[in-house]
């Protein structure tokens, strides 16, 4: 068979559908990628997967091919019987759990229960709910041993970003308090139906062994950062908190930040040197 003929597209009008835009639909449809990226989730082979989005299984099939147990998250019900038949040989074998459900309000730590580490958080993520699934992965960092997500190109950039670059903001600041991120692969468009407008990487996310408690002081003072870029911090951070200026002042001067800065140049523990003082 021909990809034409074995692609998403096919598979969909096989069972009279169509991919949904209102649920951010694009099937990898790239055998070749789906195994890297498989091989990104599970090395060592073994381990337990959560899948996002498991869609028609294309990424599913080779992380069973490498890892011990499997759980598939697919919001879609129309395309869970297909999962079911493609995929029957591993739940048969008791290694592949199919959920029916939002991959932005399952637990993956639950679902991962006692089933073998490492535990691995992964998945082609739609575009529109990228955001909500990248604050996910940073709830659970602690319980979780990697996370390996195919995004949109100018998220895996910015999260990936380093102080004092274009790129780096508040999403930057709040992924790398929990996780050592690194952009693995670049995606482009045509391996995906439909084709979406813009490229896409694989972000990996490795937990740090000390991550950044994230705090209130500590979400106050990025978000304010970044809320308006060209701001000087002194002005950026006034009432930051429900703090007065001088308190504000104090714990800066306590951090070793300088007020006349902008957030952009600050780095992650810059950030919470500041959240500590604040919070004190």
């Amino acid at each position: 068979m021909t990809e034409r003929e074995h692609g998403p597209k096919a598979q969909l009008a096989a069972r009279g559908l169509r991919a949904k835009k209102h649920f951010g639909q694009n099937f990898l449809h790239d055998p070749t990628l789906a195994r890297r990226i498989a091989e990104l989730a599970t090395t060592p082979p073994g381990g337990t997967v959560i899948e996002l989005g498991a869609g028609l299984g294309a990424l599913t099939s080779p992380l069973l091919e490498r890892a011990a147990y499997v759980v598939a998250v697919e919001r879609d019900r129309d395309l869970i019987p297909a999962l079911e038949e493609k995929l029957s040989g591993a739940i048969g074998e008791g290694r592949l759990r199919i959920v029916e459900g939002d991959a932005k309000e399952v637990d993956p730590v639950a679902l991962a229960g006692e089933h073998p580490r490492p535990h691995v958080l992964a998945g082609n993520l739609p575009y529109n709910i990228t955001g909500p699934l990248l604050t996910l992965a940073t709830q659970r960092a602690r319980n979780l041993d990697r996370v390996v997500y195919l995004v949109q190109l100018e998220v895996a950039d910015r999260v990936a970003a380093a102080p004092g670059s274009e790129a780096w903001g508040a999403l930057s600041v709040f992924v790398q308090a929990q996780f050592a991120p690194k952009r693995a692969l670049l995606v482009r468009r045509g391996a995906f139906h439909p084709q979406p407008n813009v490229d896409s990487a694989v972000l990996v996310l490795e937990p740090l062994a000390t991550p950044v408690p994230e705090t209130e002081a500590f979400r106050g003072l990025v978000r304010a950062a970044f809320a308006q870029r060209r701001k000087k911090l002194v002005n950026a951070w006034r009432g930051v908190c429900g703090k007065e200026s001088s308190a504000v002042a104090a714990a800066a001067q306590r951090a070793r930040i300088d007020l006349d800065l902008r957030g952009e140049v600050l780095s992650v523990a810059d950030f919470a040197r500041m959240a500590e003082e604040l919070g004190a």
